[in-house]
């Protein structure tokens, strides 16, 4: 197997691809297999998975330094105070506006909400007493 690996690796990423298309083609166990592999020993070119979850390689773990979260968690620091500073500025100046704009979001749906009620309440006091009641 590691010999057909190191050939595959030589001919670059487009065997890789293409031998998964095959695979699949063939009989779809044998390309899902093939892209299991593919994603776990990292030649999709994101990096090994399980590098990235828990750090295999020593003191580097997938692009991240040590103390940092996964990628879709903040980083604690890039090394360069003033960037730190203007992106936490902009990450709470961001936060704030996205409150602010949720907050006009459900005065609106409220002022909609009321308007509707009101030509509701209106259209019935307006009714003729007579009339039976409308049924949609």
């Amino acid at each position: 197997m590691t010999a057909v690996a190191a050939k595959l690796d030589d001919q670059g990423k487009a065997a890789w691809i293409a031998l998964m298309i095959l695979g699949f083609m063939v009989w779809w166990p044998v390309g899902l297999a093939t892209l299991a592999f593919l994603i776990g020993s990292g030649r999709m070119g994101c990096g090994s998975f399980r590098s990235q979850m828990w750090g295999r390689h020593g003191g580097h773990n997938g692009g991240h330094q040590r103390g940092q979260g996964m990628w879709w968690q903040q980083p604690s620091s890039s090394g360069n105070r003033a960037f730190d500073e203007y992106r936490s500025e902009t990450l709470n100046r961001l936060e704030e506006e996205q409150r602010e704009f949720r907050g006009f979001l459900d005065r609106l749906r409220m002022a909609k909400d009321k308007a509707e009620f009101d030509q509701f309440m209106a259209d019935r006091r307006n009714r003729p007493a007579d009339a039976p009641p409308s049924q949609n």
